[in-house]
């Protein structure tokens, strides 16, 4: 099973920052963000990893290299201009095979053990086409995103919703009838729900959406006090 990191976001909000460093790239703890990442998932059994690109790029590939300094299979995707979450997806699909992968957003940061969710492991194929990591609601994002029930994923303002932590398996059949170009996955995801085709788990450790300087300094916090 492989593994990709979108790391194609330009980090507005962490300007100056981002600047002259790609958002993944930003430290943490003096570790780049994306290196979290990768770390996690060469514990969890992956090893072969795709990373999709943008702004500042070349500096990713520069510093990753072919990932075996991490002992990581690293291929990338390259953009110029974002192509937004689904179309860059998509773009990749090519180097990510026909099977299910794991996506991870390169914008977090988590102590998610992503070895559940490494089908090469437990043999545990998705059911459908897509299943989502629900977090709780952060104070930025109060109202959530999608409804868990009993497994299912759905897309129903009615029932008390999660936040999706940008972390998911998908299968390349979610993208059937897409075209190359910028999209959104929200859409798609929302299309599958509606046919019953998405499951979901609620994860409870930490996590954080790295999008300001606040809440770097909320990861920076963490990983001061942990062991």
């Amino acid at each position: 099973m492989k593994a990709m990191i979108l790391a194609a976001g330009k980090g507005e909000r962490l300007r100056p920052l981002t600047l002259h460093t790609p958002k993944p790239l930003v430290r943490a703890g003096g570790v780049p963000l994306i290196e979290y990442h990768l770390r996690a998932l060469k514990m969890a059994g992956f090893r072969e990893v795709v990373i999709n690109h943008a702004w500042l790029g070349q500096q990713i590939e520069d510093y990753l290299g072919d990932g075996q300094r991490l002992g990581l299979n690293i291929q990338y995707s390259p953009e110029g201009e974002p192509l937004e979450t689904g179309g860059g997806i998509f773009r990749a699909l090519p180097r990510l095979d026909d099977e299910p992968f794991l996506v991870v957003n390169g914008d977090i940061w988590t102590d998610c053990d992503f070895t559940a969710l490494n089908a090469s492991l437990n043999g545990a194929p998705i059911k459908g086409l897509a299943h989502l990591v629900l977090v709780d609601n952060p104070l930025h994002h109060p109202d959530g995103d999608f409804a868990l029930v009993g497994g299912e994923v759905r897309d129903d303002a009615t029932l008390p919703r999660l936040t999706y932590s940008g972390i998911a398996v998908l299968h390349p059949r979610l993208f059937a009838g897409c075209a190359h170009g910028a999209f959104k996955l929200a859409p798609l995801l929302r299309e599958a729900m509606a046919n019953g085709q998405v499951t979901g788990e609620h994860f409870t450790g930490r996590w954080v959406d790295v999008g300001t300087h606040e809440r770097l300094a909320e990861v920076e916090q963490i990983l001061a006090v942990q062991p």
